[in-house]
């Protein structure tokens, strides 16, 4: 038993202590810095760490192995050659779906290769690469200058929290989509990681809705380990703060990731003292959904920022607050822009999710979906950069 206990121990002290250093070391020294310069103290001087790309992913994967292994929850790998498979698995190594080892043992040794399973998987990445490139990355360049500018009028600013909304919406799940699309072609079936979040009726169902590969995941391995709601409601709203904390730093090393998980982490606790009940509950499901969008919208600011003043000064423009200079900053609105808002409006809250349409996809959908990726090839061809929000995670 204890020998058991005592390789989980180095296990998680090797991944933890590798994705500390690699992602959270030049944000301890830089906020040591500005603790010493407040006192006149000398600066530490030291060499940039650079980050690795998608370290977050793959060093929860691994340490999640380890985990359901001591518990019993999967099997042990048959070989390093299995082990090493699933920790590289290139689909989704880089930005997820975070993938479990006992959801993906059995298809190491035996899945099926199938022409409808590529098939449904060629369009799930041609649904997702569509949504990246021509909503995602289209929005993100209002987005980039939105939160650029420091004398946005109101409505452009609240034009820009929209469209970073929607950005890192339609970036992520397209991402996910390409992935879940490339395993389904080579036989894995991934878990979804989007379920429709920006219908959620209360922040409480937008976190089972959103990044559900790292919900689950923080569920499991961090707010029910910490005792989850069996200890008391006090215990209960510490857990969830801590586990919603821990989730936002996960994101990054910037303090406007941790306001982000404290901000996640109030509304749930205010709905938990609601009963598990949504905020907008006197409203009817359209006035649900859209209070709860609302609420969403302002977390993405944080989210966004520089730093938390600069977030402050944003919150600041949206409600028209005097900051001393002329509120007339504007976004470079064009009407590719606007397309791309109202095609990321229907696909929020019209039209059905990419796996539902794959499941059994229809001639008439297939062939619309055929034109939106060649015109999605064509807009990567006339850009020189394609941006991915989540490499930096």
């Amino acid at each position: 038993m204890y020998k058991r206990q005592g390789w989980l121990c180095l296990s998680l002290c090797v991944n933890l202590g590798l994705l500390a250093y690699f992602k959270y070391f030049n944000f301890g020294i830089d906020s040591l810095n500005a603790i010493f310069a407040a006192f006149d103290g000398p600066a530490l001087s030291f060499a940039e760490v650079v980050l690795p790309v998608g370290i977050s992913f793959y060093t929860f994967q691994t340490l999640s192995y380890s985990v359901d292994i001591y518990r019993g929850d999967a099997q042990p790998a048959k070989s390093l050659g299995d082990f090493m498979c699933y920790v590289a698995m290139f689909p989704q190594l880089v930005a997820g779906p975070i993938v479990r080892y006992s959801s993906v043992a059995d298809q190491l040794h035996s899945r099926t290769h199938t022409l409808p399973k590529f098939y449904r998987g060629v369009l799930s990445f041609q649904a997702g690469l569509a949504k990246k490139v021509l909503v995602g990355d289209v929005l993100g360049q209002l987005a980039d200058a939105a939160f650029a500018t420091s004398d946005l009028s109101p409505a452009h600013a609240w034009l820009g929290a929209l469209c970073y909304t929607f950005q890192i919406y339609f970036d992520f799940s397209g991402y996910s989509d390409m992935a879940i699309g490339l395993g389904l072609m080579i036989g894995f079936r991934f878990p979804i990681n989007f379920d429709q979040p920006y219908r959620s009726k209360s922040i409480t169902d937008f976190w089972r809705r959103w990044h559900v590969s790292l919900s689950s995941f923080l569920r499991d391995y961090l707010y029910v380990p910490l005792g989850g709601n069996r200890k008391g409601p006090f215990r209960t709203y510490l857990n969830l703060s801590a586990t919603m904390l821990i989730g936002g730093l996960w994101h990054g090393a910037n303090w406007t990731f941790i306001a982000w998980g404290a901000y996640q982490g109030f509304w749930l606790i205010v709905e938990r003292l609601m009963g598990k009940r949504s905020l907008f509950g006197w409203l009817p499901r359209p006035g649900q959904v859209a209070g709860t969008f609302v609420l969403v919208v302002f977390g993405w600011v944080f989210f966004r920022a520089e730093s938390i003043g600069a977030a402050m000064d944003y919150f600041a423009a949206m409600f028209g607050a005097d900051l001393g200079v002329p509120a007339v900053g504007e976004l470079p609105l064009r009407r590719i822009h606007a397309l791309a808002l109202l095609a990321g409006a229907a696909c929020l809250w019209v039209f059905p999710t990419t796996q539902s349409l794959i499941r059994s996809p229809r001639a008439v959908w297939v062939l619309v979906l055929q034109g939106i990726f060649w015109i999605a090839l064509l807009q990567l061809h006339h850009v020189s950069h394609v941006p991915f929000l989540y490499f930096q995670f």
